[in-house]
């Protein structure tokens, strides 16, 4: 979820996102936090930090290359990313687009009163 906000809202410099607080994680727009959802999050981030620990030795950059990418720590985060998705809403999310179209509504509930 966040990705795709970050693809769509950050600036870009060559092909680096420009990742400011301002524009990007201060207006993302978080799902409602239950302690259930924290929890079932947290547990599936250290899943991903484990999976990392495992490959020690390697870069990121082979860690997420999708050629190079081991296994354990893609499937820590397939879950990680259901977790999420599920902490938004119980329906499955078909596509980024529809992930994106779903940050932005939600965005602009949260900023109506702003106003």
């Amino acid at each position: 979820m966040h990705m795709t906000w970050t693809r769509t809202v950050c600036g870009r410099l060559k092909s680096d996102y420009r990742y400011t607080g301002g524009i990007v994680y201060n207006n993302y727009p978080w799902p409602t936090e239950t302690a259930e959802i924290k929890s079932k999050i947290e547990t599936a981030a250290q899943a991903v930090l484990n999976a990392r620990k495992i490959y020690k030795d390697c870069s990121l950059d082979v860690l997420y290359n999708p050629n190079t990418m081991p296994d354990a720590l893609y499937q820590a985060h397939k879950k990680l990313d259901a977790i999420i998705d599920k902490a938004y809403r119980a329906k499955k999310f078909e596509s980024d687009d529809e992930r994106l179209s779903f940050l932005f509504e939600r965005y602009l509930e949260l900023t109506a009163n702003e106003k």
